[in-house]
């Protein structure tokens, strides 16, 4: 008998996997915005001895560090483990971190709850979205992946607001309270995870066919049962796929040296680097600082600095939100490049403002400009720069490498991250508003780079795009039309076709009919 899941199965099914893969989100973006106001508050610094601007730094960016390992740790349990209860491991690593904070009264005490609480977020972020991506339909995985950056931007903006609202508790409260309210998330994780389906993809590679087609049919609802003609025809192509990669006959030196499957390497950097954009764009100068930046680079006071960032978060999560209606409209090439566009310009704008204020303007005219910049930046990120490189990763990996590229694309988010966070305190200080111009060329940098390189993923399955890199495209994509155009390619609608037919004769389709029906297709359309 088929088990039955919280939601029961179809679109209810969906949205409660959606729903807890956006609480993982909720958690991060929280644990994002905390920190950088917690270390604006006086009693937390009195109490650990009033760190410098370096030291400060360095707890802050140390998390980053734990985020790296923590992703780069599913490469080894997250297919042993499944999705959910990798995430269940993560969450309860983060509740482990946080009481450890939240108890702090050592810098390397708090320095240790930051690693290991960023050891859970790591594991976290790096199935979250492969977990999604993997239980989603082709028309709307985009959609749900941005609606879990915009529940991302939710917990960031919870973290300012309740950050703002405990600055006027007495003592540590002010920020002990906040540091251990991370610990709610880990049981609103507890109550969803257990009680949903493990990807169906990854129970097709390790061979729980049964099991695989179940979940399969409670997807799909309407009735279906693992024995409907649709079922079997969606579990045919994925094997179909599988059966094809054979990744598990390489070794791990024959794949990353480029004698793997067609274009395994290739799409690992591209997850990867699609990833690092999402970070050296210098968003989390912003997430994490953005209070410190308004009283230390702009002059503002403390309580108003706090109520903009808050409202700054505001302004970021209504277009994250805003993301949900362009992602699959206009796909994820030209919305990353006119996002990237955008967040050079505000860059460019504040690095203006900053050195005219620096330059004996008037610090109040040029610190309003640059805080509305600063909000533009936000706006602008959230439309595009956000959601796309966490999506991306999930989609363009190889299926039996997904769980992989995407761990390899989160690590180098995080090892990314960690620099920015790093670089950030001392590079206010000390480059003043010229730090804001190294920020606007790098934004500038991702339009030609997505342009040239990165092919479409929006209205194709997962399936598609491993038969598209199994035609061996080559590196340069701009001027291939099966890689750019928005519509799904119709020889990858004539396969499926194919499949189907061969599903309800009940005569299987095997790996070699796959690959030369592609090969088929794609002579044709050339």
């Amino acid at each position: 008998m088929a088990k039955k899941y919280l939601g029961g199965s179809g679109e209810p099914l969906t949205i409660w996997i959606s729903v807890a893969a956006s609480t993982v989100l909720v958690f991060y973006g929280y644990d994002q915005g905390v920190f950088g106001n917690v270390i604006i508050n006086q009693n937390f610094l009195d109490t650990f001895g009033n760190p410098s601007a370096n030291m400060q730094g360095t707890m802050t960016s140390l998390y980053n560090i734990g985020c790296f390992f923590g992703a780069m740790s599913t490469l080894f349990t997250g297919d042993w483990l499944g999705r959910p209860r990798q995430i269940i491991l993560g969450s309860t690593v983060i509740a482990v971190g946080a009481v450890i904070q939240t108890s702090s009264s050592t810098v390397a005490q708090m320095i240790v709850g930051r690693i290991i609480a960023g050891l859970g977020t790591g594991m976290n972020t790096a199935t979250a979205g492969v977990w999604q991506a993997e239980t989603s339909a082709m028309r709307s995985r985009g959609k749900l992946v941005i609606i879990q950056m915009a529940n991302c931007i939710t917990g960031f903006s919870i973290s300012n607001w309740l950050t703002l609202g405990f600055s006027f508790a007495p003592k540590d409260v002010a920020w002990r309270f906040p540091l251990a309210f991370q610990i709610f998330f880990t049981l609103c994780i507890y109550a969803l995870c257990p009680f949903l389906p493990d990807s169906p993809r990854l129970l097709i590679r390790k061979g729980k066919y049964e099991e695989a087609k179940d979940v399969l049919a409670a997807l799909q609802g309407h009735g279906a049962t693992a024995e409907s003609a649709s079922v079997r025809a969606q579990f045919d192509v994925i094997k179909d796929i599988l059966d094809r990669e054979h990744v598990n006959t390489y070794s791990w030196w024959q794949l990353v040296s480029g004698r793997g499957p067609p274009g395994l390497l290739r799409r690992m950097i591209l997850g990867a680097w699609m990833q690092a954009m999402n970070q050296v764009s210098g968003i989390n100068i912003t997430s994490y600082y953005m209070s410190y930046i308004f009283i230390n680079a702009l002059g503002i006071s403390e309580l108003l600095s706090r109520i903009l960032a808050a409202c700054g978060s505001v302004d970021y999560l209504i277009f994250a939100c805003l993301a949900y209606f362009v992602i699959e409209r206009y796909g994820r090439r030209k919305v990353m490049m006119c996002s990237a566009a955008a967040c050079s310009i505000c860059w460019i704008c504040i690095a203006i403002a900053t050195g005219i204020a620096a330059h004996g303007g008037n610090s109040y005219v040029t610190g309003s400009v640059a805080v509305a910049f600063f909000f533009a930046f936000f706006a602008s990120f959230g439309m595009g720069v956000l959601g796309v490189p966490w999506l991306y990763p999930t989609e363009i990996n190889a299926l039996e490498m997904r769980t992989k590229g995407a761990s390899l694309a989160m690590a180098t988010n995080w090892i990314c991250n960690y620099a920015v966070v790093q670089a950030t305190l001392p590079g206010v200080q000390n480059l003043g508003y010229k730090y804001w111009i190294v920020w606007a060329v790098i934004c500038a940098a991702f339009i030609p780079i997505t342009y040239f390189f990165y092919p479409e993923t929006a209205n194709r399955t997962l399936e598609d795009i491993d038969r598209f890199f199994e035609t061996r495209p080559g590196v340069l994509i701009f001027n291939n039309k099966l890689a750019t155009q928005l519509e799904r390619p119709q020889v990858y609608i004539e396969q499926d076709e194919q499949i189907a037919l061969h599903a309800e004769k009940g005569d299987g389709w095997s790996g070699d009919e796959g690959k030369a029906a592609n090969e088929v297709s794609i002579e044709k359309m050339a």
